[in-house]
């Protein structure tokens, strides 16, 4: 019987996701139980908080551990200040409050904390798109309803020292176009490069709306769907292209809804390179191996 090494949460912005992790050969992840519930948002945060602590109960007794020792992990959009109170959470209520250590005090016991971007390149640099390259410098990228990014160093998380390493949705790559971001600067990569902002801006062009893959299968046909997905390119070779030029990634891993557009692997992969400080672009830039369970993965090995 394999052993249980920890259990993992994502608390996302829609979902709880709970998992049992266990011992697997060949590095292969090995998830023995898993249960997601939908995240109150409505109860605020005591309400977020208890989903959560209940959560981590049920699946442990469901597995027939122990919640009170059991490794645990706990991954979310946003980081953590110094005085640990969460920040730049999309789930506002979160933001200012001391989720872990009001978590500790609920189930009575320490857990491993991090954002769910962090989780994600550490599952992927691990176990995923990039195992082959974790003695190196792994960059977790993540698409979707925003841009967020995480760095793995010869197999461990990098938080950086203000624990915003890797965050590279809010540099700014358009400093002169666009509205004025969550974050309170013009200009945010995440303004242009999430699955929202494609869609709004093909919204704004064409007046209906489509999802982010139907704008792309569309964009042979339909000029607005064209100018939408140019649009994301150029937002993505920019911010990718600045990236390198700056840390020099041994291998990249995309994540998150547009990760799913094959077109980011050739056109943009050639729009990055394009504008690389560099003769050559040699950096594999790779579709996610685990899927939507890199982040709650990627939490019970932060847990180990």
């Amino acid at each position: 019987m394999r052993q249980p090494i920890a259990i993992g949460v994502d608390l996302g912005g829609t979902k709880i996701e709970a998992v049992v992790l266990r011992e697997a050969e060949k590095a292969t992840p090995a998830v023995d139980l898993r249960r997601r519930i939908p995240t109150p948002r409505e109860r605020g945060y005591e309400g977020i908080l208890e989903a959560v602590a209940t959560l981590v109960r049920d699946v442990a007794a469901e597995a027939g551990l122990d919640a009170k020792t059991i490794p645990l992990g706990v991954g979310m959009p946003g980081g953590v200040t110094r005085a640990g109170l969460v920040k730049n959470s999309n789930t506002t209520c979160l933001n200012g409050r001391p989720f872990r250590t009001d978590l500790e005090r609920l189930l009575d016991r320490s857990i491993v904390f991090d954002n769910d971007a962090n989780c994600f390149a550490l599952a992927e640099a691990r176990l995923g798109a990039a195992s082959a390259h974790v003695g190196g410098v792994v960059f977790g990228v993540i698409l979707g309803t925003g841009v967020g990014g995480g760095l793995v160093i010869r197999g461990q998380v990098w938080p950086g020292e203000h624990g915003i390493a890797g965050e590279w949705g809010h540099h700014a790559v358009f400093p002169d176009r666009g509205p004025v971001c969550y974050c309170g600067h013009r200009g945010c990569l995440e303004l242009f490069a999430s699955g929202p902002a494609v869609e709004a801006d093909y919204a704004r062009r064409a007046g209906r709306s489509l999802s982010a893959s139907e704008i792309a299968a569309r964009r042979a046909e339909d000029p607005h769907a064209a100018a939408a997905i140019e649009g994301l390119l150029e937002a993505f070779a920019r911010g990718l292209a600045n990236v390198i030029d700056i840390v020099d990634p041994t291998a990249i891993v995309l994540g998150g809804g547009l990760s799913n557009l094959n077109l980011l692997y050739d056109e943009g992969r050639d729009r990055v390179a394009a504008l690389l400080f560099n003769d050559e672009l040699r950096t594999p830039i790779s579709k996610n191996e685990l899927g939507d369970s890199a982040g709650v993965i990627g939490a019970a090995l932060l847990a180990i």
